[in-house]
């Protein structure tokens, strides 16, 4: 663990000397406003709470976290710089390690720059701020899922856009075996426990739950799990790969 940090250094601040942090940020915040207060009808509903701006977060990162994570290996394949990079003194993990986590703050920064959404509807009204600090939470977390299995598909694929549609189909399906007209059309032929265990399985059904206020353990764990398990499925990739 002790090269961790100057991975994870090296990779953040590779983020922010090319225009890719920038345009994946100021695209989050548009597309975030524009969902939130026009699209999420925020005005309309009368409601001063951030439903709407949560809501649309699985579907918003769907496009954009796969765009973050593609280049986290494919684009060191590509370069050959990976060979180099598996010459030093550091373990797989930590490489892996090092590179997600730099993504991840990536995505935490582009949420921490939403917070005057916050002072909005608490100038408009009196939201359940906790519940509102437990979306971002949960969004945090989720965004972390989905970078975990773009930084595994960016590993076993040599292009970046092969890495990007491999991690957003991987991420659709994670979400879509929660999703509820889904699971409605699949009752009359599937039993209910196998529905049950889709519904638990999905980012959806986890992150709605979180998102409304409801911290539940099993919640933070399972995206925690998900997390280190592709993070796990990324290094053995990238041994694979050295391998070859």
């Amino acid at each position: 663990m002790k090269q961790l940090p100057v991975i994870f250094k090296r990779e953040l601040a590779s983020y922010f000397t090319s225009p890719l942090a920038y345009v994946f940020i100021e695209i989050f915040l548009v597309l975030s406003g524009i969902f939130t207060f026009y699209a999420g009808e925020f005005y309309e509903r009368n409601q001063a709470d951030l439903a709407p701006f949560f809501g649309i977060h699985p579907w918003l990162y769907l496009f954009l976290i796969p765009a973050l994570a593609m280049r986290l290996w494919a684009e060191e394949r590509k370069s050959g710089s990976i060979e180099l990079l598996m010459t030093l003194p550091v373990s797989c993990f930590d490489a892996v390690l090092g590179k997600f986590l730099a993504a991840w703050v990536v995505a935490g920064i582009s949420l921490i720059l939403t917070v005057p959404m916050v002072f909005t509807v608490n100038y408009l009204g009196d939201p359940d701020n906790g519940a509102i600090l437990t979306g971002y939470l949960g969004s945090w977390l989720l965004a972390g899922a989905y970078l975990a299995i773009g930084s595994c598909m960016s590993a076993l694929a040599k292009s970046q856009v092969i890495a990007l549609i491999l991690a957003a189909v991987v991420c659709l399906l994670f979400i879509a075996c929660g999703f509820p007209p889904l699971l409605d059309a699949l009752n009359p032929w599937v039993p209910q426990w196998l529905l049950d265990l889709l519904a638990s399985l999905s980012f959806l059904t986890r992150f709605d739950a979180i998102s409304k206020g409801v911290i539940d353990l099993r919640d933070l764990l399972y995206f925690v799990s998900v997390i280190m398990a592709w993070l796990a499925a990324t290094a053995v990739a990238v041994n694979l790969k050295k391998a070859e």
